[in-house]
């Protein structure tokens, strides 16, 4: 009988990205397990077009996963750290967290390769 994981995430991009890195390292490490993502629309996400600090902060990442997790919906969640507020929600825990992938940025220029390139006072 192979268990199941229920992994909260959001569903941007870059969040269903750590989800799956998450929900393969899962079920590489523990045979047994299958992994599923379960995307969750936040608040952060349902009013993407209006100023965080008008809304309520950070915390609109993550508040309906949190409520997702207290009610046993998902067995873990995948957050970037970015959108974890600095206290968690009473009866959370912050379990485990991943390597550090290469924090470095790309710089897409029409006309010049690197950033020793541009001309001084340029702005990125």
């Amino acid at each position: 009988m192979t268990a199941v994981l229920r992994i909260g995430t959001r569903g941007s991009a870059l969040a269903l990205a750590q989800a799956r890195a998450v929900q393969a390292a899962l079920e590489r490490l523990y045979p047994g397990v299958r992994a599923e993502l379960h995307a969750i629309k936040t608040s952060g996400d349902r009013f993407a077009d209006q100023p965080l600090a008008s809304l309520g902060g950070k915390g609109l990442f993550v508040k309906e996963i949190e409520e997702a997790l207290l009610r046993c919906s998902v067995d873990l969640a995948v957050h970037s750290m970015k959108d974890v507020p600095a206290e968690i929600a009473p009866g959370l825990a912050l379990g485990a967290v991943l390597a550090r992938e290469d924090p470095g940025d790309v710089l897409v220029a029409r006309s010049r390769s690197t950033l020793a390139e541009l001309p001084r006072g340029a702005r990125v």
